[in-house]
């Protein structure tokens, strides 16, 4: 049995190599970036006026004017115009370039306006006032966006302002989701008393297609034949298996050797942790394999704890642990580490995580009160009120 720390070292180190494609910009969202993005021009591009009101020479209103005859008017989407007389102004509207000749901007509140006159009233105004400058935000040429980057609606805007309808990003692996167990059946249909519906499986999938995956959803019956002949055929058409259930100790737990049998190399079985301690982990050359626990709560666990940050890795995105503050003492004598299920509230700008009872790695009805998990580590038994621990969000 390994660590926690000494499984992640593992996963990561086994980071795949994404292919490449183009995608429209319009299709981009929540990809991962995997090129640079560079500024095509000035951000902005000219002087640009942020207020509507008036543009006109600072210098004339420090010789004492306060009464500006208006020359012209400054839209937006115009060229540039030009102030012909200091003591003048032109009206100017949001976003519009700053004319020739002018180097402030007084808003319509702080004037009266009579016919073609402007008449300030207020008695300071600073130089360079309600302007955006020319590449005040990115210069031509300056790194704007790096590859790794998720693509959020902030970044298409972005892309869409350097002329981007094509965007490179990361392929992400074809994935087969893929439940075993005899006691599971479909959940459009009415389980037996001693049955139940699928539900790791469509939660895996919900969580791979949050992270802009593509999945196929796959069963398993707990027979050694069918799941050796049904891997090689699903191995022959995906590039990452994530499986859930059939990796601990028993009778019927075929997973891990059918996997070895069929060339998947095995990198760890089984983590110093809670819940989750029979995680499987494999690979071939070119596939990957995650074998998870089939207890809810543990499947659940595993997949943000290892899978997501294995594939984030693989498209270069930051791995920077969020952080949580434990609000209420806790008490744990198991020598694992353990993930403590906890809800989320901010509080004066720090997150404070409260513990959320539960019945356990099989009660997934208890995910629904938690936002994510707590690591606490393996080696103590006493977790004070006010310590800073690793989160697994999942909210």
């Amino acid at each position: 049995m390994i660590s926690v720390e000494e499984a992640t070292a593992i996963i990561l180190a086994n980071a795949a190599v994404l292919k490449k494609r183009s995608l429209p910009l319009e299709d981009a969202l929540g990809q991962t970036l995997a090129e640079t993005i560079e500024a095509d021009r000035d951000f902005p591009p000219f002087d640009r006026a942020t207020m509507d009101g008036i543009a006109i020479s600072y210098d004339a209103f420090q010789s004492g004017i306060r009464t500006f005859p208006i020359e012209s008017m400054q839209a937006a989407g115009e060229p540039v115009g030009q102030l012909h007389n200091r003591t003048h102004c032109i009206e100017i509207m949001t976003g519009a370039p700053l004319p020739s000749g002018t180097d402030s901007v007084i808003p319509y509140e702080q004037i009266r306006m009579t016919e073609r006159t402007a008449h300030i009233e207020v008695t300071s105004v600073e130089r360079g006032q309600n302007i955006h400058r020319q590449g005040n935000d990115a210069r031509q040429g300056e790194k704007l966006l790096t590859p790794g980057t998720l693509i959020s609606p902030a970044e298409v805007a972005l892309l869409a302002s350097v002329g981007k309808s094509q965007v490179v990003v990361y392929e992400l692996p074809k994935a087969a989701i893929i439940s075993t167990g005899n006691e599971l059946v479909d959940i459009d249909q009415q389980p037996l008393p001693h049955q139940v519906r699928k539900s790791n499986s469509y939660a895996l999938q919900a969580a791979w297609t949050a992270l802009g995956g593509t999945s196929t959803l796959f069963h398993l019956p707990d027979e050694e034949l069918v799941i050796q002949t049904e891997l090689k055929r699903i191995l022959e058409q995906y590039d990452v298996l994530i499986l859930s259930g059939g990796v601990s100790k028993g009778k019927f737990d075929f997973i891990p050797q059918s996997l070895e049998a069929l060339g998947i190399q095995k990198m760890f079985h089984q983590v110093s942790q809670k819940p989750g301690k029979p995680l499987w982990f494999g690979r071939s050359s070119t596939q990957f394999v995650f074998a998870l626990p089939g207890n809810p709560v543990s499947t659940f666990l595993c997949f943000h704890r290892y899978v997501k940050p294995w594939l984030l890795a693989s498209c270069g995105r930051n791995l920077t642990p969020a952080k949580a503050i434990l609000a209420e003492d806790y008490s744990f004598n198991a020598p694992l580490t353990y993930f403590l299920q906890v809800r989320l509230r901010n509080e004066d700008g720090k997150w404070l995580a409260y513990p959320v009872p539960g019945g356990g790695s099989g009660d997934f009805v208890n995910l629904r009160d938690a936002d994510g998990f707590l690591e606490l580590q393996k080696g103590k038994k006493q977790f004070q009120k006010g310590e800073s621990f690793d989160l697994v969000a999942f909210r």
